[in-house]
């Protein structure tokens, strides 16, 4: 097992990383209970497979588990169930000192985070996350949150947990599709801050993805500890951390226009969006051709998605799409604000791009 620390002052904590480590969440979370008990929100799928699992190690020390089971997928992650997620807590009786698990991926976790942020100003939480992309991204730096009819992520609470339990071995339920989608982020910490891991990918990514433990271990253990750097320097995205939305700008607006739906999922729009970033780079002349195209060779090697035209169904026009990235949350004053990059594992945060260099970049990815 692997800790890496969030250096947080008075809220620092640990994330644990390591096969089985469901089996051990009662020995790890019963030292932080002031009472012994856990309200477990989780998702249909987990549930199935690893519910049980999780319940046996809490009751085997003592610890009584009550559990709220909500419908899988991205559609979750919205104000109905958020609503039920709260109400069901406060049914519970869950007090200010007790603690709630969110056991799940980036959904559950971004969900249950926001409803421990606000329900009685403020509960303590643990993220136990199950996907990939959970793992190495979502779980890590209190980000919480739900999307809403204008966006992606626009309502929410910076809110850190107590403790978050990375099982690697969960990661051999997900679909090829899922793994993948989370190695989108994965993709992402070299390209935005650490070439040789980047280069590491290129080599063991296939390994990795075919279940490769100790490669897996590795990768997970890097972006967390990139993540949990960037957030100790900057919680509330100031500054250095926006560098972690390399590619969400275009990959929000793509997950608006397809409804949040199996179409595209998150970790596939951030890979789809970390190659136009790149693109988008090398034609205002900030790095080199070959960029773009190492990151777009990655992708494809590993059978991901990189490409508007690997997006099922119709896209609107790109002005449409442009519209919608002037609502994301990362606008400043009405101006674009972009993570470009200099060259792989170069980023930096670009306060006014032209639109009309967006408006070029899009209306040629749609011509194929």
């Amino acid at each position: 097992m692997n800790t890496v620390d969030v250096e947080l002052g008075a809220r620092s904590y640990e994330v644990r990383i390591g096969g089985g480590l469901i089996g051990s969440a009662g020995q790890l979370v019963a030292p932080l209970l002031r009472r012994n008990r856990v309200a477990v929100v989780t998702d249909e799928t987990v549930a199935a497979l690893h519910l049980a699992a999780l319940t046996a190690a809490f009751e085997a020390e003592g610890v009584a588990v009550s559990s709220l089971i909500l419908p899988p997928g991205e559609a979750t992650k919205g104000w109905p169930q958020f609503a039920t997620c709260v109400e069901w807590l406060l049914q519970e009786k869950i007090e200010r000192r007790d603690m709630v698990v969110a056991f799940g991926g980036g959904v559950i976790g971004d969900l249950v985070g926001f409803a421990a942020a606000v329900l009685r100003r403020g509960v303590r939480f643990v993220q136990i996350p199950t996907t990939l992309l959970a793992q190495v991204d979502s779980s890590v730096g209190g980000k919480t949150g739900i999307n809403t009819a204008q966006g992606k992520n626009l309502v929410g609470a910076f809110h850190q947990p107590s403790l978050v339990l990375a099982d690697i071995a969960v990661l051999e339920t997900l679909s090829r599709r899922d793994f993948l989608a989370g190695y989108g982020e994965v993709v992402k910490y070299g390209l935005l801050g650490d070439p040789l891991f980047f280069e590491w990918l290129e080599v063991e990514g296939s390994a990795m993805a075919a279940g490769d433990r100790a490669a897996r271990l590795r990768a997970v253990t890097r972006s967390v500890e990139m993540k949990a750097g960037i957030v100790a320097r900057d919680e509330t995205e100031e500054g250095e951390r926006a560098l972690l939305n390399l590619g969400h700008t275009f990959c929000h607006a793509l997950e608006k226009t397809t409804g949040y739906s199996d179409r595209l999922l998150h970790g596939e729009g951030v890979a789809i969006g970390c190659a136009l970033a790149f693109e988008l780079s090398q034609r205002l002349g900030l790095c080199s051709q070959e960029a773009p195209s190492r990151v777009r060779a990655h992708l494809r090697a590993m059978g991901m998605k990189t490409d508007l035209a690997d997006i099922p169904g119709d896209l609107p026009g790109p002005e449409a799409l442009l519209a919608l990235m002037a609502q994301d949350k990362k606008v400043i004053d009405g101006r674009l604000r972009f993570v470009l990059a200099r060259g792989i594992g170069q980023a930096f945060v670009a306060e006014d791009v032209p639109p009309e260099a967006v408006l070029k970049l899009l209306s040629d990815a749609m011509a194929g």
